[in-house]
Parts: structure tokens; sequence; C-alpha cells
């Protein structure tokens, strides 16, 4: 898409957003941008406050993607100094500081994540620590006399805790003046985030002024709801698609939302065009089955994340378990180790599993094609299949067991369920 006339690239980055600040200045930037061929410096930052992203999260991402694909730089800013200090947005409560192992550990895994959305090549990723860290008290001082406590009382969780009497740490106020530094570190010239970030966006703004920058333009996004369509999704809520989950569990979880949050999903996870979407929802009203369209959004959003050979798997998988009548949830399960995963022969999986006594036994049901794994037939007992778990391995028409993966990672982090914040 590069090339595009500034027009052109301020039609498809409004799509979705909520609000551009200051809406002229965004379209100088990009006329200035087209005109002088320096692409623009777009910053996103994350507080890696745990390891795993979630669909909430790839919103903003998704748009960074747009950037860059009309030839502008990503300034990904890891906030592993921020996330030490915890972002007050939407608390009711001061928010427990993390150590530094957890934010190395998280930020690790994050950005593991990231780039199966973003480009790598157009991405340049900084951690605020670098920046941050070095300040001295005469800086920090410096730095707080460029915003007043009446204007941060003028931000709605700092207002009602303010009349409910519930205690605000002074540490609460550096967060938004920080953020704002950071801006003026990397010389942002649009800054992106959800409508839940929009003070911390125009602080950061009149920061930039405070040092003699020129001001960035922000984007906002809206807050993707969760898979119960009512609450942001949320890792602590459990209604969150994590991106690096088994692709039956993507697939499954986008076909359990509602027909109404899937035309939202489609807008803010899909590529499509809007009036593509439109024309989905049209033929919906005209009677078409609601039902083929989530399937092409679920298989779109696992495809995505895990490929398209796991979506399709992930597809027939769940179309047995409802033409069948399965409930995955409740059959029993055979439990491997990551390493196992990818190692255990199809004749060792049965024995472990528990559907053969024995590997005699085993064989002969493979020969009989009496042995299927996400609906397909299988006969090479020393075949190791491709397990990432979420699988069901069947024996006959009447015995099935799901294939669950233990991952060392997962168990390390599952003491810090928060998702990671925007910072």
């Amino acid at each position: 898409m590069k090339g595009l006339s500034p027009q052109r690239q301020f039609d498809i980055l409004r799509r979705g957003a909520v609000q551009i600040v200051p809406e002229d200045e965004f379209r100088r930037k990009l006329e200035e941008s087209a005109s002088a061929g320096r692409p623009l410096r777009v910053k996103y930052g994350a507080d890696p406050s745990a390891p795993d992203i979630h669909l909430g999260h790839t919103v903003p991402l998704v748009k960074l993607r747009e950037f860059q694909d009309l030839g502008h730089l990503v300034v990904f800013i890891i906030g592993d100094f921020t996330a030490m200090v915890g972002d007050p947005t939407g608390r009711s409560k001061t928010r427990r500081q993390l150590s530094r192992e957890e934010v190395e550990r998280n930020s690790r895994t994050y950005q593991e994540q990231v780039f199966k959305i973003l480009d790598r090549e157009r991405t340049e990723v900084v951690y605020n620590s670098a920046w941050l860290s070095p300040l001295t008290f005469a800086d920090i001082i410096e730095l707080s006399a460029k915003y007043t406590v009446a204007r941060m009382l003028e931000r709605d969780d700092f207002s009602k805790r303010y009349r409910d009497g519930k205690p605000i740490s002074v540490l609460e106020f550096l967060y938004p003046l920080m953020q704002g530094y950071d801006s003026v570190a990397v010389e942002a010239d649009v800054e992106i985030g959800g409508t839940d970030q929009t003070f911390n966006l125009l602080v950061a703004r009149e920061i930039q002024r405070e040092y003699g920058r020129t001001p960035q333009a922000i984007l906002t996004l809206p807050l993707l709801e969760g898979t119960d369509g009512s609450q942001k999704m949320s890792k602590s809520l459990g209604n969150y698609v994590g991106i690096d989950e088994s692709p039956a569990d993507i697939y499954g979880k986008i076909m359990s939302i509602s027909d109404d949050l899937m035309w939202r999903y489609y807008r803010l996870l899909s590529p499509l065009p809007e009036e593509d979407v439109e024309g989905f929802r049209e033929a919906c009203a005209g009677g078409a089955n609601p039902m083929d369209f989530k399937k092409r959004l679920a298989f779109e959003i696992t495809a995505r994340f895990a490929g398209a050979e796991s979506a399709r798997s992930a597809e027939r998988r769940f179309s047995r378990i409802h033409q069948e009548g399965l409930d995955p949830e409740r059959m029993p399960e055979v439990r491997l180790s990551a390493s196992e995963a990818g190692e255990i022969s199809l004749l060792e999986l049965l024995v472990r599993a528990g559907l053969v006594s024995s590997r005699s036994e085993g064989r002969r049901k493979l020969a009989e094609g009496a042995v299927g794994l996400d609906g397909e037939k299988l006969s090479d007992p020393s075949e190791s299949p491709l397990l990432k778990g979420g699988e069901i391995l069947r024996l006959g028409r009447r015995r099935f067991v799901r294939v669950a993966i233990e991952s060392d990672r997962r168990r390390e982090a599952e003491g810090d369920s928060a998702p990671p914040e925007k910072n």
C-alpha cells in the first residue's frame, strides 16, 4: 500500500478509530510525510504486566500494521520502567508494583507474540528504562512542574477516588508524565491507544510542547468486548481469546460469541473492507445463516495466529463436535508436556490416553482404521502428529480423549493473571 495519497492513507487509518486529535494536524503530518519522503514515527507503548496477549490487545496492533503497510515506522515501547509503577487507568486502588524479574520475563514472551502481527523490519523496539532510569531528581522535578494537580484530577478515575476518600499516591501522578516523556524521547509524530488511554495520550501532547517539540497527533481505538459480549476483554474476567492458545480453543471461543458481537469483531479484527462486512450483515438480514459468517471469522483469526492448516483442523474438530454432540470440556484428557507433544508417536499416544491396553492392540486398531485425530483417520503407528493442544483423539465411534499440552512458560506465569496494559 506504499505510495498512496495522503487522503487515501487518512481514509484507511481512520477506519475503526473513535477519535483523531487534532484531525487537521494528523492530515498535515501525512501530507508532510508524503512530500518529504519521511515515514511517520508511530508510537505505541505496552507495559508487560502479564506474559500473554489476547485479541483485545491486537486491535491497536492491527492498526499499527496498517501504518507499516503504508510505509510508516512503528516505535514499539516496552514499558519496562513504567510497568514497575503501573498504569492507574481504570483502577479503584493503587496497583501492586511488579518486580524487575516479572517485567523482564513478560517482556520476552510479549515480544514473541506481537510479531505475529507487526512487521519486524518496520518496527523499532525500545525500552523506556533507557531514558527514564538515568533521570536525576532534578530532572523529575522539572518534569513534574510541567503539569498541575488540578489537571490530573480531571481524570475520571483520579477524581472518583479523590471524592471517595481513597488514596492516590504521588507515584500514580508520575505515570502519565513518564508516558508523556516517552513521546519526547522517541520523537513521536503519532500515538495510538484505546479510548481508556485518551487522558494519557493528551498529557503526552502537552509534555512534548513543554519540551519544545511538535505535539503528536493521537488516534484512539475502541475497546474490544470479551466473549461474554458485555465487559472489556480481560484475562482476569475469563472472557478472553489468547493469541497463543491452541487453534482449537481460538476457533471455539470465536464460535461461542453472539451473532451481534460477531459484527464488531469483524470490524475491529478483520482486514476486510467495511462494505464487505456490511454485505455479510445484509445477507444475514435476508435469511443467510449467521453461522457461516462466524465460521469464516473464526477461521480467519485462527489462521492469523496458528496458520491455515491448524485453522482447518480446528474447523473440522468444531464441526465434528457439534455434529456428534461431543463436549470437549467433559472428555477425559491425556496430558503431555510441551516437549512430548512434538515427539510422541501415535501408538504411544493411544497407550498413554488409555484407549488401548497394549501396543499390539494399538497397532491392530490403527490397521483397522479405527483411530482418528481431529476427524482425520490415521494408520501409521510410528507417526508423531503435530500436537498443539485441544485435539480430539478417537478410537471407534464412541471413545474420545482430549489432548492437553502443559506449557512450562504458562505454569510460571499463572501467578500473574492481569492482562498486559497499554503504556
